[in-house]
């Protein structure tokens, strides 16, 4: 798909190599607990964005109690639940490479400290905000294993809101619109298709090519280590690289 980030393409081979399970879960967890405190309800149900949480988490392999509990922090119906506040960070990377970073944090000065520590030392920089939102649009995906067949993803999904289809080595990503997530991910399931995650994110509208090793290991090395910091939840650029180059990057 046209816009499509690279910087995507490799977040997804890390996730499924990830061995910081623990980390991972803490910021499942959070985002389930944010999500039932905005719907003011524990049930998954009361809110898409809650079901969405929920749902990322069992793609995960999050155990079930944990989410459970999650949920009723979050509603406020067991102790010891948090006031996450989300906050969205753009800055520059190395290159001119825009970045998103959507954090969720009970110490806001904290995360802003944090964040704009990592962007000083990469050589990158902080923005004002919407600088580099507008390079971005928000959309729903819904990602499928290895091997499926484009056709069969489009008579799957084309009465429920999808939108293109993109096949690739590492998987088919199904896209939408982000309200359309659920109905399309149901629909593909339904027809025995290998669902193995859906969310929703930001798509760069036009992206930044890198063609030195050097830059795009600065680059690289960022958004790994914002994506490591706890508060962080999401990391979103419009990096491209060629995979050919990424042999020679060193992370």
């Amino acid at each position: 798909m046209a816009g499509h980030s690279k910087w995507a393409n490799i977040k997804h081979r890390k996730a499924a190599q990830d061995k910081k399970r623990g980390k991972q879960f803490a910021k499942l967890i959070r985002a389930i607990e944010s999500a039932a405190r905005e719907a003011g309800a524990a049930d998954p149900t009361a809110s898409p964005s809650l079901a969405l949480a929920v749902q990322k988490a069992r793609d995960a392999d999050v155990p079930k109690d944990n989410i459970e509990r999650a949920c009723r922090r979050g509603a406020g119906e067991d102790d010891g639940g948090a006031r996450y506040e989300p906050v969205t960070y753009e800055g520059y990377a190395p290159g001119g490479v825009a970045v998103l970073v959507d954090v969720l944090t009970d110490n806001r000065n904290r995360a802003a400290s944090d964040v704009r520590s990592l962007f000083t030392r990469a050589g990158g920089s902080l923005a004002e905000p919407g600088a580099v939102a507008f390079l971005f649009t928000r959309r729903g995906q819904v990602l499928l294993g290895p091997g499926v067949d484009a056709d069969a993803v489009l008579d799957a999904g084309v009465d429920a809101g999808l939108e293109d289809v993109e096949p690739g080595e590492e998987g088919t990503v199904a896209w939408c619109e982000p309200g359309a997530v659920t109905d399309l991910r149901a629909a593909l399931e339904a027809a025995d298709l290998p669902v193995v995650g859906a969310e929703t994110t930001m798509v760069p509208t036009v992206n930044v090519r890198l063609d030195d090793a050097a830059e795009a290991g600065r680059v690289l090395r960022l958004l790994d280590a914002l994506e490591d910091n706890d508060d962080v939840q999401e990391v979103h650029a419009n990096l491209d690289v060629d995979e050919g180059l990424l042999a020679d990057v060193e992370l």
